[in-house]
């Protein structure tokens, strides 16, 4: 299935806090086959929210570009197929 425009990201390096530009977006744990369900998250009005599945702690950056984070590398790009 296509992500569309809802960003993905992951914390395969067990970072304690990544930086997002996206207040809405999907975690998805680790990188697959070590992920978990890939779940919804929407800070609203809030500038930082924890996955319920992986307890990693996101917080929003509006310096950084929609769907970029901080690290780059915790953006989860789905192999074409």
């Amino acid at each position: 299935m296509a992500h569309g425009t809802t960003p993905h990201f992951h914390n395969t390096e067990g970072l304690r806090q990544i930086e997002v530009g996206s207040k809405e977006f999907q975690c998805i744990g680790a990188l697959p086959p070590f992920d978990h369900p890939h779940i919804y998250l929407d800070m609203g009005k809030d500038s930082e929210i924890v996955c319920p599945y992986c307890s990693t702690h996101y917080v929003f950056n509006s310096r950084l570009d929609e769907g970029t984070s901080n690290p780059l590398s915790a953006v989860y790009q789905a192999d074409a197929a």
